[in-house]
């Protein structure tokens, strides 16, 4: 065997706090050889990130930190400022989480890349360096490459963005890429193109990676060993195949068992985990009327939003439109979960502020218990808004961080007229009802973790009792334990109290376990809707297809073998569908 690129040893990083010294990682010790792929996987605050921040030198001064860290046989904790400015980039380089606050706003992209070759390679002229930026585009799979270059950061999508930090993360060719959390806010087609691309990068370079991320699906088709921390500790550590087929510890069993599987139904609770097969229990024993005997609860007709496309400083002029939404219809049935899916961009958040806002669309119409929210009165749509709740994706940023949980709950009641005695009755039973002690209404958000953050989230949608929850990603940004106790809760709320939910999501194995229904958007249209076993079982659309080709298996076998199919963009010009692009990258 080679020579290991990385070796940590016995590493630990403290911090002192308001709230005493946190140990963020202990005794920590790994290698990395040449052209690996190491995951470091676990669930938030287990030390993931921190531990790769120390590899990079990129911990604050008031760290303590103890142990040895040697990349290249060079001491990382003997060196100065300079002398880790020189490895970072050219040695060792890092593609970060979110790619939008990592670029520089005020730069061309093309710029930024430039930069990164100048620094260390101080002779390269600045035509030549420009010119390898444009290079390092195409090879990330950006189209029109020189155009693009002359751009900034806001004018690329998410999946963008990420592609040009991976050709940032290249440009000198290190022997060590450490990609943190690279996909998780990206919809699964442009996550499953990053993957590959970073996949196609190290083996270009041959350079060693460590994927830094909490999704088991991503590690399944990536890594080739895989590192499992909890509460700042390694809990073990092996072979990929070893680690999802043969786990020692019964916290990686967990962690596993977790995660929701797109290709095994809600029967398949022995791979789900002990949360999915609750799931799977409410939603066998959910009330059997048939779906046309139960009353409509929202009904979307030909619902259109399209923006104007203006041009001109002083004298603006319409050059153009945006179909945000264009002509869309559905129905939701009382205690039925229909979910939108669809890539970024495809209108699913412009279709539920349309519903949200409860006045006449541009062009359709949205009726709620039958009642077209064009005709109410002020008065009517004050009242239903009590009945048409939301669940938003962040639950930090949705919750007021100066009020304590039980003034958040209380404030949708207090707005519809409630008595302070049966608000201060209703927060006790909101609170038990979401799984949360009715002590904690004295407390304030950052006093919670981020799952039962979104479940104060869900407690304040149920306050008034609503026929429907619209639920916007409500799982994205929560660790695969977190997220199985959350979609448990909302199966049996939906059961109990009869709920109805718009739950949207680009997550599609969660969507399998969650919804009844499913309608698939793309390009402002719904391309394809219908029973969600039939839908995942027998897509019939190709742009369906390619979905859920993109979703990824924790599975190390399947992951490694299954294909992707590929839309041709060609074939749906005549249809009035864009199509997804994969740039440069092939198939698999």
């Amino acid at each position: 065997m080679s020579d290991p690129i990385l070796t940590v040893t016995d590493l630990s990083v403290g911090f002192e706090t308001e709230a005493g010294h946190v140990q963020a990682v202990q005794n920590l010790s790994y290698q990395v050889r040449p052209g690996e792929a190491l995951a470091i996987v676990g669930e938030s605050g287990s030390g993931k990130s921190v531990s790769s921040l120390a590899v990079m030198g990129l911990l604050p001064g008031s760290a303590q930190i103890t142990g040895d860290i040697e990349l290249m046989g060079k001491k990382i904790f003997t060196m100065n400022d300079r002398e880790l400015s020189q490895l970072r980039g050219d040695t060792i380089s890092m593609v970060f989480q979110d790619p939008l606050s990592a670029l520089t706003p005020v730069f061309t992209v093309g710029d930024q890349i430039s930069e990164v070759v100048r620094i260390h390679h101080p002779d390269v002229s600045k035509q030549k360096a420009a010119d390898r930026a444009v290079e390092l585009l195409e090879a990330v799979g950006i189209p029109e490459p020189r155009r693009r270059a002359q751009q900034y950061p806001h004018e690329f999508s998410g999946g963008m963005r990420q592609r040009v930090m991976i050709a940032m993360a290249i440009a000198n060719e290190p022997e060590l890429i450490i990609a943190d959390e690279p996909t998780t806010a990206l919809d699964v087609t442009i996550q499953a193109q990053v993957m590959e691309l970073l996949k196609s990068a190290q083996e270009m370079l041959g350079a060693a990676t460590i994927l830094i991320t909490h999704d088991m699906g991503v590690v399944a088709g990536f890594a080739d060993r895989v590192l499992v921390m909890k509460d700042a500790q390694m809990v073990e550590t092996g072979g990929v195949e070893q680690i999802f087929y043969e786990p020692r510890e019964q916290y990686t069993r967990n962690l596993l068992s977790a995660v929701p599987r797109i290709d095994q139904g809600a029967e398949g609770g022995s791979v789900a985990g002990a949360a999915m097969r609750k799931v799977a229990e409410v939603a066998a024993s959910e009330d059997s009327r048939p779906r046309e005997a139960r009353p409509a609860v929202l009904e979307v007709e030909d619902l259109h939003r399209i923006y104007p496309i203006t041009k001109g400083a002083v004298v603006r002029r319409k050059v153009g439109e945006q179909r945000a939404v264009d002509g869309i219809s559905f129905d939701i049935r009382e205690g039925e979960c229909m979910a939108l899916v669809g890539e970024s961009g495809c209108g699913k958040t412009t279709t539920l502020m349309e519903i949200m806002q409860l006045r006449t669309p541009q062009q359709g119409e949205i009726r709620i218990d039958g009642r077209p929210t064009g005709s109410l009165s002020r008065k009517e749509r004050a009242k239903l808004r009590s009945e048409v709740t939301l669940v938003f994706q962040d639950p930090m940023a949705s919750l007021d961080p100066r009020m304590p949980i039980g003034d958040i709950l209380k404030e949708p009641m207090r707005v519809q007229g409630y008595s302070a005695k049966k608000m201060n009755e209703r927060v006790d039973w909101l609170l038990k009802t979401v799984e949360l002690k009715p002590e904690h209404a004295s407390r304030y958000p950052t006093e919670f973790s981020g799952g039962q953050r979104q479940r104060v989230g869900v407690a304040r949608a149920l306050a008034c009792d609503p026929k429907l929850i619209i639920l916007d990603e409500p799982t994205s940004a929560l660790d695969v334990t977190v997220q199985a106790g959350v979609l448990a809760l909302l199966a049996d709320l939906k059961t109990r109290l009869g709920v109805s939910y718009l739950f949207v999501s680009h997550d599609l194995s969660v969507v399998r376990h969650i919804s009844d229904r499913i309608s698939v958007m793309r390009k402002g249209q719904i391309v394809e809707s219908g029973p969600t076993e039939r839908v995942f079982d027998d897509p019939q659309h190709e742009y369906t297809k390619e979905l859920l080709a993109a979703v990824p298996i924790p599975d190390p076998r399947i992951a490694r073998t299954r294909g992707r199919n590929v839309i041709d963009e060609q074939a749906f010009q005549g249809q009035g569908h864009g199509g997804v692009g994969t740039g440069s990258l092939s198939t698999s």
